[in-house]
């Protein structure tokens, strides 16, 4: 299987990188970034782009991959629903478009979260652009598309959050992570589970488009 992965330097796209390169299905991955990820493998491709909303100059080399695992993504604190929509809906939506006219075969994967609104009516801004983006993804022409919806996400193996104040709070929390990843599978999921997950519903499938952390977990 050969995948593209955006988001490789965030905490799940780390997560989710580290259990690709150790899968033995998985035979390339290109990493799709605006920094390198720093890491060192046979496996891994990178390419290093600064416009996200337009990937003419380098759609080429997204041919003949079997899936893509989209892992950007923002807080919407302190942001406004524009600013927020453009990082969010327009971003995923002009790579998913890109790749769904070259691959048609390809299995496409988002990392959302619980609670998104797939009314888009809702109250909660950012719930209402992850639906919007959710909905909008399952309407183009791939083979399937997966929305993931973790609650918690607990980092493994060295991978950690880019923002400072969110890495010491995980620090902190470990060990109550670590214990609700076990007793509340509904609330609480790993880096590494996410990443084997997205491996599997690539390779074998679901029976429903859109996971929470316990369907995670599950798989």
């Amino acid at each position: 299987m050969k995948v593209i992965l955006f988001g490789a330097t965030g905490m799940v796209g780390q997560g989710v990188l580290r259990e690709c390169l150790l899968d033995a299905d998985v035979e390339i991955v290109l990493a799709v970034g605006r920094s390198p990820t720093g890491v060192q493998s046979a496996k891994l491709r990178e390419i290093l782009h600064g416009n996200f909303l337009d990937f003419s100059t380098i759609k080429s080399q997204f041919a003949g991959f079997d899936a893509c695992f989209f892992c950007l993504g923002v807080s919407s604190v302190g942001m406004s629903e524009e600013r927020y929509r453009h990082l969010t809906y327009d971003i995923t939506l002009a790579a998913a478009t890109t790749l769904s006219k070259l691959n048609p075969g390809m299995v496409f994967v988002y990392v959302t979260g619980q609670g998104t609104d797939s009314t888009e009516q809702g109250r909660l801004m950012w719930a209402r652009v992850k639906g919007k983006t959710e909905n909008d993804l399952l309407k183009l022409p791939f083979k399937a598309a997966y929305m993931f919806r973790p609650a918690g996400i607990q980092p493994l193996h060295g991978v950690r959050s880019r923002t400072a104040w969110v890495q010491a709070i995980y620090l902190v929390a470990s060990p109550l992570l670590t214990w609700l990843d076990r007793v509340a599978p509904k609330y609480m999921t790993t880096t590494e589970q996410v990443g084997r997950a997205m491996i599997k519903v690539a390779r074998d499938g679901y029976p429903k488009p859109v996971l929470e952390s316990e369907d995670i977990n599950r798989l």
